[in-house]
């Protein structure tokens, strides 16, 4: 690993790793402010502004920013999430110069042409239109708005039609000033890259950006709830979440490797259990989301109507079973399996860009693979079965559905069956909280 780290007079922060056996280079700016930086008003701004930042500057028009890195056969895009907004490139090594120029003008300079708005919020429109017509993505949103019922955290990247079409080329310059700041961006570079060049060039390109560190996150609290949308469909999707952990917890790691035991893969306990001995589903995996300050657990499976009743039963046996009997040799596979992705990653500089980046935001360092290795071998089964046992058993659940759903077991049985108590999910929320949700894409 060949990272180095610099800072800019104003607080940006850039990091490189250089990868000498490449000729291309992948950089980027990851700005800390996502979906959960919004108030209620401010509902799909984050996701709005990082596709308006294409659409034209002070020195080049939207047609020419595309026009130019692709003149150079590189590829420019961007993403939100609900903690960081991405803008990245792809060049050969020789055109980093021209890639750090169109980033520094496209956050810098963007002029928010009210043309330009209009036509992308008609985009945008039909992207929310889109999430709604895929029951899995509406499935997700509608977890993620149960879980935090109310909260920043819980809505939707995309914003709902109103808020989409309320915004105006002020409310974007406005939202922007306040956390485009360069103490809360990170300039990273992975590939063939040097990085006294791309620190000179950052000087000379980001010098300007405002000082200072960018609005935090408003905190989130885990309440976990239900939503069903009954739908004639074929399938029906579900989700069954629970309260995770955030990235610095003690237990990160443990609960990285229970989500790859249950469900990680074609010999996870979900797969071979749900599909391979009884047929219940064509798709099942168990995932893990972590954020700064909380998380998510949660398994997906898509399956047929008639199924269902017998489907929750297996999924609950299935949860119970994980707190009493993981073995070493089930997390061994998962330590396998997490520890190839890492090293997979580690070869493409696009992912190393994205990698050392967050790591620079979250814990304000970049972490050496052996260390990440380090921590994911010192998990025992024991570790394991006692996340599991804390998560399952103790914890409310939060119950998402979509399509031919009305078979599916109620939350309050969920809850007393993993031993959450009596009226565990009747205390934490019910759907007319939140049944007008569930607009957007999930994370």
């Amino acid at each position: 690993m060949n990272v180095r780290i610099s800072h800019l007079e104003n607080g940006l922060t850039i990091v490189t790793d250089h990868m000498p056996h490449l000729e291309t280079a992948a950089l980027g700016v990851w700005v800390r402010v996502g979906s959960r930086n919004e108030t209620e008003a401010q509902h799909g701004l984050t996701h709005l502004l990082e596709h308006m930042a294409f659409k034209g500057t002070r020195r080049r028009t939207a047609r020419a920013i595309a026009e130019e890195i692709e003149a150079v056969g590189g590829e420019l895009n961007a993403s939100t999430s609900v903690e960081n907004t991405a803008y990245y490139v792809r060049v050969l090594a020789d055109d980093v110069p021209l890639a750090v120029d169109l980033l520094a003008d496209i956050l810098g300079n963007s002029v928010f042409d009210p043309l330009e708005l209009k036509r992308e919020q008609h985009v945008i429109l039909q992207e929310i239109g889109g999430a709604q017509d895929s029951p899995e993505d509406w499935a997700f949103d509608l977890m993620q708005e149960a879980a935090w019922p109310g909260q920043p955290i819980g809505r939707t990247i995309l914003g709902t039609p109103q808020t989409v079409r309320s915004f105006t080329p002020d409310s974007i310059r406005e939202y922007l000033d306040t956390h485009y700041r360069a103490g809360g961006m990170v300039l990273s570079a992975a590939g063939k890259v040097d990085h006294d060049a791309i620190v000179e060039l950052a000087r000379k390109c980001f010098g300007q950006f405002p000082e200072g560190p960018g609005a935090g996150f408003p905190s989130a609290t885990y309440q976990g709830g239900e939503s069903r949308r009954v739908r004639d469909l074929m399938e029906a999707q579900l989700l069954l979440g629970f309260e995770g952990k955030p990235y610095k917890h003690p237990d990160y790691y443990a609960i990285q490797i229970l989500a790859a035991v249950l469900g990680g893969g074609m010999s996870s306990r979900l797969f071979q259990e749900v599909r391979e001995t009884r047929g219940l589903c064509y798709a099942v995996y168990a995932f893990h989301w972590a954020f700064t300050d909380t998380g998510l657990f949660g398994i997906h499976a898509a399956s047929g109507e008639d199924d269902l009743e017998e489907l929750m039963p297996v999924l609950l046996g299935e949860l119970a079973r994980a707190g009493e009997r993981i073995g070493e040799d089930e997390v061994a596979r998962a330590r396998a399996q997490i520890r190839a992705s890492l090293m997979m990653a580690m070869e493409s500089p696009v992912a190393r860009a994205g990698q050392i980046a967050r790591q620079m935001m979250v814990y304000g360092r970049c972490l050496d693979p052996a260390e990440i290795v380090q921590r994911i071998d010192a998990v025992t089964a024991e570790d394991v079965r006692r996340v599991a046992a804390e998560t399952f058993a103790s914890r409310v659940p939060t119950l998402s559905a979509v399509g031919p759903v009305k078979k599916l077991m109620e939350r309050d049985e969920i809850a007393v069956r993993l031993g959450a108590g009596p009226g565990a999910a009747s205390d934490a929320g019910s759907e007319g909280s939140y049944a007008g949700l569930g607009v957007g894409r999930a994370l």
